[in-house]
């Protein structure tokens, strides 16, 4: 039975009766412990790091014994790696393949030999990282990426540091971009130095190891829990933190409203070769050191660790701008970022021209990946949100391991060459272009009002299938609660967030925005969807009907598009504003003067907002339905009683009189209306505005004239 152990800085989360679930499996106790490590942050960065057992097991052809080792596959996270994200390999042909190793230069051909070594032919990809833990003979192994011991690793006098901490019983081994000669050098450091218990690799991580999964752990803990003492410990002796503060943060509220005023002019910047999608986050870690004195000396370094490299570019893009700096004016703001983003490109393609190899591959975006604003935070940008999140994430990893090299000694970065091997790293490329397709929507964010229920939330659902961010929205808090709960567990928590908003009501239109903004760095798509039904004769609707009637129909379409507008015109990529119009807009139809001359009002709204935002490229179209019945919102409030008593029918015959009215005697569902949304906004109808389409089944009366 283990001993629990406590921690201060990293958390002990090892659970015996689980344990015992799975005793005699070593491979169900090797992803337990890599869930256990990769779900703490302080241990291993998201998809960082590698973790591996060997075991004996039975040759499938000889039926000996013979031993296997599995590890982490390539691209997989620890905290939610299963048995389908592992490599099984045999450990003697992994071993066998150093008598046919060529050298450093030509290294990179041994990842394709791993595929001749592989156990289980259910195989993940096997990792790079492979041979480093072939070749040392552990049975449990484990190789993480903690910011305490990086920051140990990353500084100048990391080894002499790692040495007298650890009384020698952690080796050492200088940089070198993982591999297979690595894998060599770390074989070599253990019989050099017999009985360690890990190894630390200069700027890069940690090796930690045991005979049985629960050894191993603990090793691991202990070992970063050392680190992070050693580094607390020296906090503010040497100096103030990151050289003491230079400026003062702006309030909370302050910053935020900042942040999302200026989060679209950045994301602007950031599109000029690809679409992005933004993340902001002013984590007390990152305020710290923008707001520092040493910021303008560290930040131009870069960062050490090649995951941290890998994911937030070279170094970060500095913003030029006061943190009260007046917002009002986008067009003056934007003038001032200007040349600092050309500033930052030019600087990126001197340095791919510098360091580049006659085989390197193109150069990518030159755009920065991180933004620091001083004062105010951190915006990152990427092609979909969870990987704008992990940089933001992994440039915080940078941030910690600056701070504790900066206090024990002095912060190293790696040289811009290294950096270079393995920005540009031919395998690295392999793996980008194996990479599938993205979604006609990757890239977008979308806002469709009133989406938690009806037509909304079936239009919300097929823009996240097809990659569209999302930002859910409804009046009533309990039936949002329910849908953001459907939509992250469908989808996961990077493609939604969700705010209340009534479209009557300026500020929380403003509100609902500067949440997208801050989300997701801007809005792409807007679909004005929210609406009510009131169904009475003339004689019998009421002046308060007609006011609410159009204020949510009309009032509510311009309010929305108006600070969509606003958005979409810093951000400068253009858009798409769809209106949930109907076929009542051309249709005169009986007790419907309220509604149908609301809808009309709309139409003609669409028709003028595209004749206006032309030039701006954002498109203006329309959807006009006709009776979704559905889990649509519209039959409340007595609509379907007013409409069965308009053409003398009960209202349980109302599904099969609209369905039969149709040329196609069809009934219309809410899936229908977003499939029409979709054909809008999914790519072919890029040249397409001012237009609308009926989803009505066919009703020759709805036709346009």
């Amino acid at each position: 039975m283990s001993v629990t152990k406590k921690y201060k800085h990293v958390s002990y989360s090892w659970d015996d009766e689980v344990a015992a679930t799975l005793s005699g499996d070593e491979v169900a106790l090797l992803v337990y412990r890599s869930n256990l490590l990769g779900s703490d942050l302080r241990l291993t960065n998201y998809g960082g790091g590698n973790t591996s057992c060997k075991v004996m097991a039975d040759d499938p052809l000889t039926g000996k014994p013979t031993e296997v080792m599995w590890i982490k596959g390539s691209g997989g996270d620890l905290g939610s790696m299963n048995r389908s994200g592992l490599a099984a390999l045999y450990l003697d042909r992994l071993q066998n393949l150093k008598q046919v190793y060529r050298g450093l230069e030509k290294e990179d051909e041994m990842v394709g030999l791993f595929n001749h070594c592989i156990y289980d032919l259910a195989s993940k990809a096997p990792s790079i990282d492979t041979p480093l833990h072939a070749f040392l003979p552990f049975k449990h192994i484990d190789h993480l990426h903690p910011d305490a011991a990086i920051a140990i690793a990353a500084a100048k006098d990391g080894k002499k540091i790692t040495q007298e901490l650890f009384q020698g019983s952690i080796g050492w081994v200088d940089w070198q971009r993982p591999g297979f000669d690595l894998g060599l050098k770390l074989e070599a450091c253990l019989q050099e130095n017999p009985g360690i218990r890990g190894i630390m690799l200069g700027s890069h991580g940690l090796f930690t190891w045991g005979d049985t999964a629960y050894e191993s752990y603990v090793n691991t803990l202990d070992v970063i829990e050392t680190c992070a003492q050693y580094l607390e410990d020296h906090y503010g002796k040497k100096a103030p933190v990151f050289g003491g503060e230079k400026i003062m943060a702006l309030p909370k509220e302050k910053r935020m409203m900042v942040a999302a005023t200026l989060a679209p002019l950045l994301r602007g910047f950031c599109s000029s070769a690809t679409p992005m999608l933004g993340h902001f986050t002013d984590d007390e870690r990152i305020l710290q050191f923008i707001n520092s004195n040493d910021l303008p000396r560290l930040a131009p370094m870069g960062t050490s660790c090649p995951d941290h490299f890998l994911r937030t570019k070279i170094a970060p893009l500095v913003l030029d701008l006061l943190p009260g700096e007046d917002m009002s004016d986008p067009l003056a703001i934007q003038k001032k970022l200007q040349p600092q983003f050309e500033g930052y490109r030019k600087l990126y393609e001197d340095y791919y021209q510098a360091c580049k190899h006659p085989d390197s591959p193109a150069i990518r975006d030159a755009n920065p990946v991180v933004i620091l604003y001083p004062g105010v935070g951190m915006f990152t940008f990427a092609k979909n949100k969870q990987t704008a999140r992990v940089a933001a994430e992994f440039y915080i990893n940078a941030v910690n391991v600056m701070k504790g090299a900066e206090a024990i000694s002095t912060y190293t970065s790696l040289p811009r060459q290294e950096a270079f091997n393995i920005e540009y790293w031919l395998l690295e490329e392999a793996k980008l272009q194996r990479m599938p397709a993205p979604k006609p929507l990757s890239g977008r964010v979308a806002l469709i009002t009133g989406s938690a229920g009806g037509i909304g939330k079936a239009i919300a659902h097929k823009f996240a299938q097809q990659g569209a961010c999302i930002i859910l929205n409804d009046i009533h808090e309990e039936r949002l609660t329910g849908a953001k709960e459907e939509f992250v567990r469908q989808y996961g928590k990077d493609s939604v967030c969700s705010t209340l908003l009534d479209v009557t009501d300026s500020k929380s239109i403003d509100q609902a925005m500067d949440r997208a903004c801050l989300e997701f760095g801007g809005i792409d798509i807007i679909v004005n969807n929210a609406g009510i039904s009131i169904s009475k004769p003339i004689a019998e609707h009421s002046a308060e009907e007609w006011d609410r009637l159009y204020d949510i129909l009309v009032k509510g379409q311009f309010l929305v598009s108006k600070k969509a507008i606003t958005v979409m015109r810093k951000q400068g990529l253009g858009g798409d504003i769809l209106n949930i119009v109907s076929k009542n807009a051309v249709v005169a139809g009986p007790n419907n003067t309220g509604y149908g001359s609301a809808k009309a009002a709309q139409a003609h709204l669409s028709r003028l907002m595209a004749a206006e935002l032309g030039p701006d490229r954002i498109r203006v179209n329309m959807v006009n339905p006709d009776a979704v019945i559905a889990d649509s919102n519209i039959w409340a409030g007595g609509w379907a009683e007013g409409r069965a008593k308009a053409y003398g029918i009960t209202v349980e015959e109302l599904p099969a009189y609209y369905a039969k009215r149709t040329l196609l005697n069809e009934v219309i569902l809410p899936e229908d209306i977003a499939n029409a949304c979709f054909a809008f906004v999914g790519g072919l109808l890029n040249k397409t505005t001012g237009n609308a389409l009926n989803v009505d089944g066919g009703l020759a009366m709805g036709f346009y004239r």
